[in-house]
């Protein structure tokens, strides 16, 4: 399970007392939107036109995504949103407080998924399917911020931290598979880690080409993905190779 106390750690570094939200102006908002990708210009059915705090972060994880987050200084965002440095700080204390909130939305989703998994009854291959499909619409629900999480480096003690997150919940997946394979469900010679770590490394190439409102829609996917990864891709009578059917298993 991920830490909260990690995350809340993590988020007291990085951030300060809590801000007003003001709101900047429609034209720099439509001076913003041509210079990084990422969230829409708000509408008229939402309010006073301008950027909130939230509109913020994602156009700011849109643009670590793109440029690189050590590249991304706030000076340069505050430029390609086309307001001052001091508009922006009204929003954020730092970019390591984007990085911290972008992030832990990630770990939270993921978190939530391996907990839900984890107290499914049944057996650890049915758990495991579970974790898989709720891995991939977490993923399909924020791909930016998934993306980001899956590109730090750890560079900064910051990072470092979130990396610890990251890798607790790798070390989880692998929990599950293994007690799959004490169970009979998955190959006993094939080394637990290196599965877990190929499953979730298919789950996670989805950010690179996954659009929302793309050809392929979110359940789309929550349910390919594990058809996939449980039953192969041989027609109907195939072996599976790695993976016993949760179905067989009941059999």
């Amino acid at each position: 399970m991920a830490d909260p106390m990690a995350s809340n750690s993590v988020a007291a570094r990085a951030s300060g007392a809590p801000r007003k939200n003001p709101q900047m102006n429609a034209q720099s908002l439509s001076a913003a939107n041509s210079e990084l990708p990422g969230t829409p210009v708000p509408g008229p059915g939402r309010g006073r036109p301008g950027y909130t705090r939230d509109d913020v972060i994602a156009r700011a994880v849109a643009a670590f995504n793109h440029h690189g987050y050590e590249a991304t200084s706030m000076g340069l965002l505050a430029k390609s949103l086309g307001v001052s440095k001091s508009a922006l700080y009204h929003h954020v204390s730092s970019k390591e407080e984007i990085l911290v909130e972008a992030t832990d939305r990630a770990l939270r989703g993921l978190g939530a998924v391996i907990d839900t998994a984890t107290m499914t009854r049944g057996p650890a291959i049915e758990q495991l399917e579970v974790m898989v499909e709720g891995s991939v619409r977490v993923l399909c629900e924020n791909p930016e911020c998934v993306t980001l999480l899956l590109r730090l480096r750890g560079n900064t003690d910051v990072e470092l931290e979130l990396l610890h997150r990251r890798r607790e919940l790798t070390r989880q997946s692998e929990e599950v598979v293994r007690r799959a394979q004490e169970e009979g469900s998955v190959r006993t010679d094939l080394n637990a880690g290196a599965i877990s770590r190929l499953m979730f490394g298919m789950i996670n190439s989805i950010v690179e080409w996954y659009r929302p409102g793309g050809p392929h829609g979110s359940e789309e996917l929550a349910k390919t993905v594990p058809a996939i990864i449980f039953d192969g891709v041989r027609a109907e009578g195939g072996e599976h190779s790695i993976f016993n059917s949760s179905a067989a298993l009941k059999n």
